[in-house]
This record gives C-alpha cells, structure tokens and sequence, in this order.
C-alpha cells in the first residue's frame, strides 16, 4: 500500500522504529492511554492533521491516536526540528502519512502544512498555531469541517488568545501548554534540560565557569537558568515583568536590563516569545566569540536580518548548526539559525517529561469530541481533574505513592464554621 507523503528517506525506517520503541518505555503514561485508547476507539471515524515536531516521542503519540480509531497526517511544526528516521518508521510501519524534511526551506515547509490540511481534518494538533493562522488565512474552507484544536506551546497560545480577542477564532482550541501537567515539567524541565544538550552538542564548550544570559524567566527560561546554574554557570537573567524578574532575583540569579547583560555574557539564550529580544544595538557591544541561541518557538527572538547587516559578509558555518557571523572586530556565533537549539541541534524533550505532555494531547482530542457542543470559540483548558489524573499516573508509573485525605481531613477543608 502506498502512503502519501514527503520525507527524506524511507529506507531510515528501521532505525526510527528501533528510537520510537525505546522512547516508548519513557512513556508509561501514554502507554495505558493507548491501550484504553485500542479498546474503546474514541476517536473512531475522526481525521487528525497534526503539526508538531516530527521526533520519537511525537511518534508515540500519533500511534496513540491512530490506537484510538483515529485517521492522522503529521507535518513538522519547524524546518529543523524532523527526525527523518522518525518520519520513515511512521510512514512505513504505521502508514501515517508525515510531511517533513530536516532542513526543509520555508516554502516547502507551508506545502506540507497545506498536505495536512488537504486531510480535511475534524481536529486540528498545533504547536505553534501554523495549522491554525493557516486555516484562517489561507484555508477557510476547511472550517467547514473542523470542530476543534489542541495547542501545544507557549507561542502557539499567545497567537490563539490574540485570535479570540478579536473575535478571529472560528473553533475552539484547547491549551495544552497550560495544563500543570505540561508546563510545570515540559516547559521547566524538558525545555532546561535539552536546551542545554543542543547547546553543548552544537559546540562542545563547557559550561561551568560561563557567563550564561537567559532571556525572560517564564517556565521554559526557568528550566534553562537552572541547568545551567547546575552545570557551574554563572546566570544572569534579563526580564520585562518585574515579577518575574523578583522571583529570579530569590532564586539566587543576577538580573538585569539585556543592554547591560549583553557586554558581559559569554553565552545567551532567548525563550520569551517575542521579537528581537537580542538586537542590534546588543551585538555592538558583545564579546568577541559570544555565543547565541534560541530556545522559544519561532526564530524572531534574534535580530538575524540586523546582524547580517552589521557582518562583513555571510556567515561562515564553522560547525554543524554553529555559524560565524564576522564583524569588524570580533565573531559572534549563532546556533540552529536561530530556531529551537534544543531540536535543532539536539533531540528535543526527554520522552519522560513528553509521556505528561502527549497524554495532555490525547486526552484534549477525546475531551473536545465529548464536549465539543458546550465549548464556544475561544482558549480552554484541560479540566483540574484530567490534569491530576495524568499525575496520579505518572507517579504510580515512578513507583511512587502519596496520601489521601481522610474523611475527617476532606471534612474539615470543606467547611467554614470551625477557626482559631
């Protein structure tokens, strides 16, 4: 049977599979959703178009979905984030149609979402809202169909709740990033974690003893600035909330405007979400062989248009993912082209932290099916009690047992009479 698609290569397909199987036993959670899923098919008869980083972990959560009855197209949510073995095991082992190339350019990257929007989905699976800023620019049509969405990052929602403000958003989308099950550990951990990874392979430079810039202290910034202070560096962290820039002041960091930061730091990395966070007048005053990278979800946090501008000529790739951008005076670096370092020059998320993550996902799909007539076109959340169940898994899964309230303590916090 031949499966629609465009991927590098097919004969990757075996190695792919063997990486999918052994991301699979980091994802008992998923795992039992996905048997759940093979016996009560409550996605049965429902088309899925997926845009998320194309890498083992994603694997497992389309194989839960097509489990659950679901008929699923995947394409890559970043030109570098693809794992081409990964795509070849799907296509081949799974007949799951897949639409990603590593490396893919920005032209070919929209045909593939256009791919999985020709699927005519019923659910659409964002991370990063391209299959969603698509549908409502470009593809109105398939609204006809749609009857709901599932977000996956940060980014992603900021688009959608800027979309329901002004009344854009023509179907409602669940939020899976703000699931506590999500955010406070994928963001937080996978996100410190593997930033640093795709940082230290890009480079090989160690760590302890650096300079590390941290742009914003959201959670993903939180997880960076952590591992990076475990592995011995010296963090500063730049913010515009000043909540949030107290809360890193407690946590032990410096913290400081980026026009200060930038003559000082000897690595910088940007997870904010917003544009030109490092800028040109940042790059006049850096070291000589600053390092740069991104690790929020599109590749405008840094100025690449200003400092081509500034640099005495193209970049020199002086590493895989590491290119030299030359000034008058000195080198700076940048990494990935300035898109995720974590799956750019790393593999992403560990499976563990994704196994909270890609439950959230399959969970959102079977709840949008059973509520979708009492949701109205804006952002929602998965409810506390889905959230608390895919913890309570998740621990039993670590071996690992908590309390429970006795009737007398479940009592006591449900009434008012009783004080000092």
């Amino acid at each position: 049977m031949s499966i629609a698609n465009d991927i590098k290569d097919v004969e990757l397909a075996t190695g792919g599979r063997y990486r999918i199987e052994w991301a699979g036993q980091e994802m008992p959670v998923l795992k039992q959703i996905r048997e759940r899923f093979a016996k009560e098919k409550p996605l049965a008869g429902l088309r899925v178009s997926a845009c998320l980083h194309v890498t083992t972990e994603t694997a497992n959560l389309m194989q839960t979905l097509q489990a659950g009855g679901a008929d699923v197209v995947l394409t890559a949510s970043n030109p570098l984030s693809t794992q081409d073995d990964v795509a070849a095991s799907l296509v081949a082992n799974n007949e799951i149609p897949v639409y990603a190339i590593k490396g893919e350019d920005n032209e070919t990257y929209y045909r593939h979402i256009h791919a999985a929007l020709d699927h005519q989905p019923h659910i659409t699976m964002d991370d990063g809202a391209d299959l969603v800023g698509t549908i409502h620019k470009d593809r109105r049509e398939a609204l006809d169909v749609i009857i709901g969405g599932t977000e996956e990052t940060t980014t992603g929602v900021i688009r959608l709740r800027a979309m329901a403000k002004d009344g854009a958003l023509e179907f409602p989308v669940i939020a899976v990033n703000d699931s506590a099950t999500k955010h406070l550990f994928d963001n937080r951990y996978g996100t410190g974690q593997s930033t640093l990874d795709g940082i230290i392979r890009a480079t090989n430079i160690l760590m302890a003893g650096r300079v590390v810039v941290v742009a914003g202290y959201g959670w993903c910034s939180r997880g960076i600035a952590m591992r990076a202070a475990g592995l011995g560096a010296n963090v500063i962290v730049t913010e515009v909330n000043p909540l949030r820039g107290l809360e890193a002041v407690m946590d032990g960091y410096r913290v400081m405007p980026m026009a200060e930061a930038a003559a000082i730091g000897d690595i910088f990395v940007t997870a904010t979400g917003d544009i030109n966070v490092i800028d040109t007048q940042h790059f006049k005053v850096m070291k000589e062989g600053a390092i740069i990278c991104n690790s929020g979800h599109f590749n405008v946090e840094i100025n690449l248009k200003g400092l081509a501008e500034m640099a005495c000529g193209p970049p020199t790739l002086v590493r895989p993912f590491v290119e030299e951008y030359r000034l008058d005076d000195r080198s700076i670096y940048i990494l990935g082209e300035g898109r995720l370092i974590n799956l750019a020059a790393a593999e992403g998320h560990p499976a563990s932290v994704m196994d909270m993550s890609f439950a959230n996902q399959a969970l959102a799909a079977e709840f949008l099916i059973t509520k979708v007539k009492s949701l109205d076109n804006h952002v929602h959340t998965i409810p506390a009690d889905v959230d608390a169940e895919i913890a309570r898994l998740k621990l039993s899964a670590m071996g690992v047992d908590i309390d429970s309230l006795t009737e007398q303590q479940t009592a006591y916090l449900n009434q008012w009479e009783e004080g000092t």
